[in-house]
């Protein structure tokens, strides 16, 4: 599904110069679900930014679904990411003054997708997150739990191939955020590849394996360059662990 080739991304200007990501190299199948963890600061979400296509790489390759997209113009980008990616964001990102219903039937809005078939989609997708009962209501009507629910629903009324989460248990608490868990998992589980940024070792865990960065690299958490793999269900083989350059 996504493969990164020694993709960097540098901002500029006037006066300095930052790279926020060096040399990455990874890949990720299709049904996978992986989390990104390390520091804050470490490149992370501006990782994130470019698989999802709002950030252009500045140098390296990006090949998304066997093609080439890192070089692709704006209009090309806006595209690919309304047909294949969902996202979910830790502040929710929802819009206060439309309904649950509104602000979930918006993606496929953009897309241009009929009225009947629309209702019929988020229908679906709120029953998906046990919102139903709520679809009338207004975000600030729900609790922190449910809004991140109703973001939930938005990723993936679309069915989008790819789900990019950005911390998106970090403003909740344990039950809540291990709801949201279980419903990437689920999603997982239907086929859809996730990828997750996450500050929480736990949640990190129930990934399929962890990409560890540190200093804008992908790192086995010495400050090297190397990528530490673990699969959740291999911790204690080491015949499973993997490092890849």
């Amino acid at each position: 599904m996504i493969e990164l080739k020694n993709l960097s991304k540098v901002y500029r200007t006037a006066y300095m110069e930052t790279t926020a990501l060096n040399n990455i190299n990874i890949q990720i199948g299709k049904g996978e679900f992986v989390a990104v963890m390390g520091p804050s600061g470490c490149g992370k979400s501006t990782l994130l930014n470019v698989v999802g296509m709002i950030d252009s790489p500045s140098g390296g390759e990006y090949y998304f679904d066997g093609e080439e997209v890192g070089h692709r113009s704006e209009n090309e980008l806006v595209d690919l990411r309304k047909q294949n990616i969902g996202f979910i964001f830790q502040n929710f990102n929802l819009i206060d003054d439309l309904s649950v219903h509104e602000n979930v039937d918006l993606p496929l809005l953009y897309l241009g997708i009929p009225k009947k078939e629309r209702r019929e989609r988020v229908d679906k997708a709120l029953e998906l997150v046990g919102l139903e009962s709520r679809a009338r209501h207004k975000p600030l009507e729900l609790s922190g739990g449910q809004q991140q629910r109703v973001a939930v629903a938005r990723s993936v009324v679309g069915d989008p191939k790819l789900i990019l989460a950005d911390e998106p248990t970090g403003n909740l608490d344990t039950k809540n955020g291990d709801d949201v868990m279980n419903m990437l998992k689920m999603l997982k589980n239907k086929g859809v590849t996730i990828l997750m940024v996450t500050h929480s070792p736990e949640h990190g865990a129930r990934a399929d394996r962890i990409i560890e960065m540190l200093d804008g690299e992908v790192s086995n958490g010495s400050g090297g360059s190397r990528l530490s793999v673990v699969a959740d269900n291999t911790a204690n083989d080491p015949s499973q662990h993997v490092a890849v350059d």
